[in-house]
């Protein structure tokens, strides 16, 4: 039978879960790093075994970790980041330009084909790319010096390259996604990288046809139609059904079109899931209610899954690395909350039950599905 191991990533610390396939039953195990922020865990595709970490703290800098044991065990790897682009400038909130700094390593995308080469995406906003399993990083500088680099402007979080993510069908094409600036798009395997914003609309913006500037929280795709992307905005949930030359709005039926997250069901690629929150200002569930909103018609039609998670009382937030599915025929969501709490559904969302309760906030879910 099939298992599943879960990759938690909190401000305090990294916990693996793991369970057999019925996901009734689970071993927690952690804190790993404890004490550290641990941005982002992620297992190569091509290595279940092979698993990386983004740790981070404010006394001691940022850290790669490498488990080459499935996360039993971890070791350092080279922290080395050669910038490779001109140091160059951004513009900040007041519109003041800023030089370019490395702040922390915000997420890890391993190959889907190599479980040696890795990209990360760091604040302040660049993509890394090691070839070597993280022991050496070298920028992939056509995205930092493409010439709208220097009217980037810093979301809330930071302005972070948060989001990468890679067509299956096509090694040379990755998306990727900055607050606050947009999706990007490299057909030549980053060498060059074009600005895919063309359809989103951002309060403060007035130019319906700008480029770049708007806040993109997060992007997915089914590697089954790697052309149709889903976008949770800062606000505004959108589609993409040409690779990101064009977007439209699919978030009609939502009591709100905050949020942060967004992820597709592994065998219904029309079958998308999304938190809604209250606001940008208040990060939490309306009327206190946590719900999941999944619609199985890829945008437009959504109904709240309520099953199992509490309608009360209830002030959490969901990060955008905080939701991932898993592979098995019946495919389990996964999200983690501020709150602590990682809950999971073996049934597509229909019903949900907490898996590990009380940990430090949750950064980052990622789910591996193991033979």
């Amino acid at each position: 039978m099939a298992s599943v191991r879960v990759l938690v990533g909190t401000r305090k610390g990294a916990f693996v879960l793991t369970s057999d396939g019925t996901r009734k039953n689970w071993d927690v195990r952690g804190p790993l790093f404890g004490g550290w922020e641990i941005y982002h865990l992620k297992g190569s595709p091509a290595d279940p075994d092979r698993v990386y970490a983004a740790q981070s703290g404010g006394w001691f800098g940022q850290v790669i970790q490498r488990s080459d044991d499935g996360g039993t065990t971890w070791n350092p790897v080279g922290n080395q980041f050669t910038y490779e682009g001109e140091t160059g400038t951004h513009q900040w909130y007041d519109g003041t330009q800023r030089p370019w700094e490395f702040t922390r390593v915000w997420h890890l995308e391993p190959s889907l084909t190599d479980p040696d080469a890795v990209y990360a995406g760091v604040e302040d906003a660049a993509l890394f790319r090691s070839g070597d399993g993280g022991q050496t990083w070298q920028e992939l500088p056509g995205l930092r010096t493409h010439e709208s680099g220097p009217s980037w402007q810093p979301g809330a979080g930071g302005m972070c390259l948060h989001t990468i993510v890679q067509d299956p069908r096509d090694a040379d094409r990755l998306y990727v996604a900055i607050s606050a600036a947009g999706a990007f798009r490299t057909d030549d395997a980053g060498k060059t990288w074009r600005p895919i914003n063309k359809g989103l609309r951002s309060e403060g913006i007035p130019d319906d046809d700008a480029e770049v500037g708007h806040c993109v929280h997060r992007l997915a795709i089914h590697p089954s139609r790697p052309d149709v992307l889903f976008m949770q905005k800062h606000w505004d949930v959108m589609r993409s059904d040409d690779g990101g030359e064009h977007w439209y709005d699919i978030g009609e039926g939502l009591p709100t079109d905050f949020g942060f997250p967004i992820d597709v069901h592994a065998h219904e690629p029309e079958t998308v899931y999304v938190v809604p929150i209250k606001s940008d200002s208040e990060h939490f569930p309306l009327d206190g209610r946590l719900r999941v909103y999944r619609s199985r018609t890829g945008g437009g039609e959504w109904e709240p899954l309520t099953k199992g998670l509490p309608q009360e009382n209830c002030y959490v937030n969901v990060l955008r690395d905080a939701m991932a599915v898993d592979r098995l025929d019946d495919c389990g969501i996964y999200f983690g909350t501020t709150g602590g709490q990682v809950y999971a559904s073996a049934d597509g969302g229909d019903s949900w039950a907490p898996i590990v309760r009380d940990l430090p906030a949750v950064l980052s879910v990622e789910v591996q599905t193991l033979p």
